[in-house]
This record gives C-alpha cells, sequence and structure tokens, in this order.
C-alpha cells in the first residue's frame, strides 16, 4: 500500500466490541419445565424475535466497525477449568475457520477439547445452510444428542453457524428442540463467552441471532488444526444474492478487513512454519469493493506473494469479480498458486440469468480464455447445479459442451436444492426428480472421465507435494497435495509431514495418484 492508502485506511472507525444483549434475555421462563409445543411457540411470539430474511437482505450504507479490543470477560477466563468441549462442523472452509475461533474462544476459557460426545460439558453444532441435506444431517445429530441432555443436565449444547440465521429453522428447535441451550449468528461469534456464561447461569434457552450486517472483530483467539496449512479471512458475506443462495441472508453484507491487519496475519502464520495459506471470503474476489480507497484482491495478493510464505492460494471466486488486475498479478507466479476454483453454476445464459448470476456463458467462456492466456497451465475447477428450476433439456446440454470446452478437472456437482426464503424457493419446479438425477449422472461421468485423463497426465511426471499426514486408509502411506490440488499417496518416513517433497507419480487414478520420493529427495534422508 502506498501512504495515501494507509492515511485513508487508519481513517475507518474502530469502536469498542457490540456487546449488545440478547432479545431473549428478558424473562425467559425455563424451557426444560414446558410440555407444549404450544405454549413454547405462543410465549415466543411475545418475547422473541426470529432471524429475520427480509432484513438480512437490507444493505445499510454505512461504515464497517472494526474493533480490536476483544477480550475475554474476567469471569469467564477460567470457569471451563477441568472441563471439555466438542465442535461439530458443518459445510464450507468459512465454516472450519469459524470453528477455529470458537475452540480459540473456549481454549482461552480453560476448556480442553474432546472427540468424545460423552465427556464434553460443551458440544456446539456449527451449521451449514446451504443445501438441505446438510440441513437434515443436523437436526438428525441434534435427536441423537437429547438422551446425552437427559443423562447430563449440566451439558451445554449450542447450534451456531448459517442455519441459526434462518427464520424457519431457530423456530423449529425453539419448539421442537427445547432442551437446545444456546442458538446463536455468523456475526455472534465474538459473543460466545458472554452467551456460554447465560446458559450456565440462567439455565434458559439463550437465542442471540441478529440480522444486521455484522462488524468485523479483529485480534480473536484461534485454534487452527497443525501447523502446515492456514485459513485466513479476508472478508465476510456476500452482496450477490443469487436467487438459489441463503448465503447473503446468513452471512450479513460484504465486508472487508483492512489489508494492514491480513498481512500481518499471514507474516504471523509463516513465522510460526506454515506452508500454506488459503485466503478465504464468501465471494473472496469481491475483496476491497467496500473499502473507502481504490484496492483489490489482486493487490492484496500482489503484496502476500512477497512474504515468504510456499503456497498461497484463495476460494471462493464469484466469476463476476474476477478482474484483470487478479490476473495479472497471478500470472507472477512464485508463491501464488495457479489452481483456480471458479464456480459457473450453469453453462446456460438464460438459466444463468434467471440464478442472477450476473454474466453469461459468453463472459465466462471469455474470462476463462484470459486466464489460459496469462497462465497455460493453469488448473480450472468448479461448482455446477443440476436440475434448476425449469431447466430444459437444451440448457442442461449446454452446461454439458461448456464443461468439455473449458476442460474442468474436478467439479463440485449437485442438485438443485431450494432454500427456504430464496426467491427460486418460490417457483414452480416442474422438473421431475428422476429427470435430475440422471443429469446429475451423465454430469458426472463426464467430469469423471475428464478428472481421470487431467491424471494420467502425471504418470512419471515429478511433483512438488506437501506432505499432510498419514493417508486415511493406511498409516504406512503418506498423503499431500500437490500445486494444483491434486492428492497424493506415497511410502515415506512420517518425519516428512509437514514440508514439500518431490514425489515421482507412477500410477494416476480418477482422484488420486501413487508415488514414490523421487530420488533427489530420497537420497539426502
Amino acid at each position: 500500500m502506498n501512504e495515501q492508502q494507509r492515511k485513508q485506511a487508519s481513517q475507518i472507525k474502530q469502536g469498542n466490541p457490540a456487546d449488545v444483549k440478547s432479545d431473549s434475555d428478558a424473562n425467559l421462563d425455563r424451557l426444560k419445565n414446558m410440555d407444549s409445543d404450544e405454549m413454547i411457540g405462543k410465549y415466543f411470539q411475545t418475547t422473541y424475535e426470529p432471524p429475520n430474511l427480509k432484513k438480512a437482505k437490507k444493505r445499510l450504507k454505512k461504515d464497517v466497525d472494526i474493533h480490536y479490543d476483544f477480550s475475554i470477560p474476567k469471569e469467564m477466563q477460567s470457569i471451563g477449568d477441568g472441563k471439555k468441549f466438542l465442535i461439530r462442523t458443518y459445510g464450507c472452509q468459512m465454516n472450519e475457520h469459524d470453528t477455529e475461533v470458537m475452540a480459540g474462544l473456549l481454549t482461552d476459557m480453560g476448556y480442553q477439547l474432546t472427540d468424545d460426545t460423552k465427556q464434553a460439558d460443551v458440544i456446539l453444532l456449527n451449521t451449514c445452510a446451504i443445501r438441505e441435506n446438510a440441513e437434515n444431517k443436523v437436526f438428525g445429530e441434534i435427536g441423537h444428542l437429547k438422551p446425552l441432555k437427559l443423562e447430563n443436565p449440566d451439558l451445554i449444547i449450542g447450534v451456531c453457524g448459517c442455519m441459526s440465521q434462518e427464520e424457519a429453522v431457530v423456530n423449529r428447535i425453539l419448539k421442537k428442540h427445547p432442551f437446545i441451550d444456546m442458538i446463536f449468528g455468523t456475526h455472534n461469534i465474538h459473543r460466545l463467552p458472554s452467551l456460554l456464561k447465560e446458559a450456565m447461569f440462567s439455565k434458559e434457552m439463550v437465542v442471540e441471532v441478529w440480522s444486521k450486517e455484522g462488524d468485523i472483530i479483529e485480534n480473536l483467539p484461534k485454534v487452527r488444526k497443525g501447523r502446515i496449512k492456514g485459513w485466513v479471512n479476508i472478508m465476510y458475506g456476500c452482496d450477490k444474492f443469487c436467487t438459489y443462495c441463503i448465503v447473503p441472508y446468513t452471512r450479513g453484507k460484504e465486508r472487508s478487513r483492512l489489508p494492514e491487519d491480513i498481512i500481518q496475519e499471514v507474516r504471523h502464520l509463516a513465522a510460526q512454519g506454515y506452508q500454506e495459506i488459503t485466503l478465504l471470503g464468501q465471494n473472496v474476489n469481491a475483496y476491497g469493493k467496500d473499502l473507502d480507497f481504490e484496492y483489490g484482491l489482486g493487490d492484496l495478493m500482489d503484496e502476500i506473494r512477497k512474504i515468504d510464505i510456499p503456497r498461497v492460494r484463495f476460494t471462493t471466486s464469484h466469476p463476476r469479480d474476477f478482474d484483470d488486475r487478479l490476473i495479472e498479478v497471478l500470472a507472477k507466479g512464485g508463491n501464488l498458486l495457479d489452481h483456480i476454483h471458479l464456480p459457473v453454476q450453469s453453462g446456460s445464459s438464460a438459466v444463468l440469468r434467471v440464478m442472477a448470476r450476473r454474466y453469461t456463458r459468453e463472459s465466462y467462456l471469455e474470462l476463462v480464455s484470459k486466464i489460459r492466456k496469462a497462465m497455460p497451465n493453469a488448473t480450472l475447477t468448479t461448482d455446477i447445479i443440476v436440475g434448476f428450476p425449469n431447466e430444459t433439456d437444451e440448457q442442461f446440454e449446454e452446461t454439458m459442451t461448456l464443461v468439455k470446452e473449458v476442460g474442468f478437472e474436478s467439479a463440485y456437482t449437485f442438485i438443485y436444492s431450494p432454500r427456504e426464503g430464496t426467491p427460486a424457493a418460490r417457483w414452480e419446479d416442474n422438473i421431475p426428480m428422476e429427470v435430475k438425477k440422471e443429469r446429475l449422472q451423465r454430469l458426472n461421468a463426464l467430469v469423471n472421465e475428464q478428472a481421470k485423463q487431467a491424471m494420467e497426465k502425471y504418470e512419471g511426471e515429478i511433483v512438488k507435494v506437501l506432505v499432510e499426514g498419514e493417508s486415511k486408509k493406511n498409516p504406512d502411506v503418506l498423503s499431500g497435495y500437490t500445486e494444483r490440488s491434486k492428492l497424493v499417496n506415497f511410502r515415506a518416513p512420517k518425519s516428512l509431514i509437514g514440508k514439500i517433497v518431490d514425489v515421482k507419480i507412477t500410477k494416476a487414478k480418477t482422484w488420486s495418484l501413487d508415488g514414490e520420493l523421487a530420488e533427489q529427495t530420497a537420497g539426502v534422508l
């Protein structure tokens, strides 16, 4: 950043951490004494305002407050001594990173991590709202936890994450699962110590879910998984409002962290020996659009590439915001990897229009052409929705031809799942499920074939692998990922875990590669 940018950045308001009391604080009765769903519903109609999707859609033109003075309340700093916590995480990398923050908060309160529900004193379900299947898994888990709560009334069970920002979900928990102790949203994670205090000492259900846009809370503690790969949030929220997507409602408006705060965090991770970082955002390449000075993801990555950390990735991109500056910087290479996840969702301009994606098939292919020209060896992966309401056979075929033309090396593919509160959920859908499943099978067959062909090109090649640990299937085999995010399994000493080593590929499979240590690596062991 230049001096003028730094001066502008310093003018962004800083304030005290929001410590707004929950609407549910006022005289909540003990839910466990209520037997009637009707009584519970009637009670909360008068005392509790659920998350409101209409309010969540409003984007106020106010400055985002950035807070640097977070601290655990004194009375909660050792409340967890001798106790344990467990967090179950569903969904995306953003949820995984939120879990790291909540684990950091609980650890700072004295709690220790456990993976045994019977040993846990606090259990949090960090939920995902993207698809109905994820939601069903959470409610299934809630049902499994009820006997534990009956056996141990002091156990604190909380539901948080994106599902907590959905009006229908919260009301369902209130009416059907009164043994839950806490419900809090994606904007309220920093309030966990105070919410836990309320739940522990009041013995009432604590509900705190804001429909407001949210602030940025810096300096939150984190417990990261290992010291090999780290996630760094660079922005929060999304303003795109695709007609099928609940995320802009559950995660709030786009809010970018200041560049100097991000760079400081990356430098700290580099000093700790991390080998790879991934910059995170619901719409990561919209970074900087809300700042008071001109600064985008390309500018940020141009600075991060100068930091001594071997690998830098970012996810998830929106094609509409993938600009020429970002391509120019990525083409410089170095620690900026050329594996790009670029969700297309559909290959039909007509479907993209009703999805409100705000790009066309042609503009997407033009963007791919720009990327290929600047980075000829770039690996492209994507997300695709099959069976969007009223998608025709011809429109699906356009998706198939686009997948072939781009040559995606892998793709996350899904049958459309309506999310309550989104525009698409109100539309009539005349596509039979058997047709949707058949389309998904055809698409997956094509993606699998392209993935296999891409993998076969690696046979006999030497690739650099970041060794992450033992293979899930065989503890005598190590596994890790190449720069282009290809999974490699090979036999080697466990002392190589956490290092980047050369591996010669001996066999290609559809979704992974087998290999052996290259001579230059084996010779120095």
